[in-house]
């Protein structure tokens, strides 16, 4: 009741001339910095990116005017509706008072005894009803008052979430849908229209954790013989340890992900077999310690991963397969280290990836081949070869064809095409 709701207005008059000059600046960066990257003196790679960071730059000062402009404007019908619940709390004091209550400055109502004569105190004293007639009429300008009192309440804080929600970006222009280059800028789209902002609701994160399993030592084997339409195999495996965990985070269309794991022992696996789908010959056999940890990032049709291995030991393998969905051809031997580094980036349904490795140890390594993965249709093209008398190491390509991913993102394509006509 005492609150000098001016200094709202005088607020909102600061927060507009603030836009105005933020405006000044803007003009004057365009004029000025922007303006060097858009003639013909300069040229290439750096002329490139310097058109993308400034164009950005100055987007940033257009979305400061246009979140200043809002937040003024939060303000001015802020001033407006709180006046207006002020004077509707003051008129219903004023009726209490009327009425032959007395409000206190904390807002308690109670009845206004020192009004009555003498004689109409003793009456109402000795009056059942009458004792009940004023609880009731105190309880009923009670609550006339309360919910006046919390009618300012839920106003006060629908502004505050309205001002949170006005100064977080809501990044509509930003990871290639327009100018905007950072997250965490100024909200080109700020509400200002009070009766229209809502309250800023954090990005939901939600994670998930599969739990570390961890097994061994174990020993074992298995061997199925050729059957029809079906491969024959033989597994053997002598384990020490084999420890694995991964996890996911997602929010606001972001998906982080991760996997770990740990292996020590000696395992030996081999496939032989011709079927409706093709012929396949593969065998291995590795003893020794390996540790895997991969990450990826994911938005939409956008990803991008990495992946550290490290390997002690030795292993031996020869692969031939013709499928309708594989072929591949490869073979391997080594004893020794391995660290390996790879990395890839997909969009849109096409990816590339690169391998690394550093080898300390005799060894020599090469394949080729290509492979549809059953379950999303994606086609791998794979290649990796590696040679090392004493130190050396191995490189590794490998192209990813989404034509499932492919087919959406061109129909995305098609659909703003259109609307850039319409």
């Amino acid at each position: 009741m005492t609150t000098d709701l001016g200094l709202l207005t005088s607020a909102a008059a600061k927060w507009e001339g603030m836009a105005g000059e933020l405006k000044k600046v803007e003009t004057r960066y365009g004029e000025t910095v922007q303006k060097i990257t858009l003639g013909d003196n300069w040229s290439g790679v750096s002329a490139g990116v310097a058109r993308t960071k400034f164009t950005a730059t100055r987007y940033e000062y257009s979305a400061a005017q246009n979140q200043a402009m809002a937040i003024a404007s939060l303000l001015r019908g802020a001033h407006e509706q709180f006046s207006g619940l002020k004077a509707k709390l003051e008129s219903a004091r004023d009726d209490a008072i009327a009425a032959g209550m007395t409000v206190s400055e904390q807002g308690h109502v109670a009845f206004d005894y020192a009004k009555l004569t003498a004689a109409e105190r003793s009456a109402y004293d000795h009056d059942p009803d009458g004792r009940s007639a004023i609880r009731t009429a105190v309880d009923m300008w009670q609550k006339h008052i309360d919910d006046r009192v919390k009618a300012v309440i839920e106003a006060d804080v629908h502004v505050k979430d309205a001002l949170e929600a006005a100064v977080v970006d809501s990044n509509r222009d930003a990871l290639g849908k327009g100018a905007d280059e950072t997250l965490t800028g100024f909200n080109n789209y700020a509400e200002g229209d009070l009766a229209k902002a809502k309250k800023h609701e954090p990005a939901d994160i939600k994670t998930h954790h599969d739990p570390v399993t961890v097994t061994g030592p174990d020993i074992g084997w298995s061997a199925s013989g050729i059957k029809y339409g079906k491969e024959g195999s033989v597994k053997a495996y002598a384990d020490l340890f084999h420890a694995s965990g991964s996890g996911e985070v997602t929010f606001d269309g972001l998906k982080l992900s991760g996997v770990e794991e740990v292996y020590g022992g000696v395992r030996a696996t081999g496939n032989l077999g011709a079927t409706d789908k093709g012929v396949v010959a593969k065998g291995e056999m590795s003893a020794g310690l390996r540790f895997l940890q991969e990450a990826r990032i994911e938005h939409g049709p956008q990803a991008a991963y990495g992946r550290l291995e490290a390997f002690a030991g030795g292993e031996v393998s020869g692969t031939g397969k013709l499928t309708q969905d594989e072929v591949t051809i490869g073979g391997k031997v080594f004893a020794g280290g391995k660290l390996t580094a790879a990395g890839g980036v997909e969009s849109g349904g096409l990816g590339v990836g690169l391998t690394g490795e550093g080898w300390a140890g005799k060894g020599a390594e090469a394949s080729f081949g290509w492979r549809r993965d059953e379950e999303t249709g994606a086609w791998k093209v794979k290649g990796k070869g590696g040679l090392s008398p004493i130190f050396g190491g191995a490189v590794g390509l490998e192209i990813t064809v989404d034509p499932g991913k492919i087919k959406k993102t061109a129909g995305e394509v098609a659909h703003e095409i259109g609307s850039w006509f319409d």
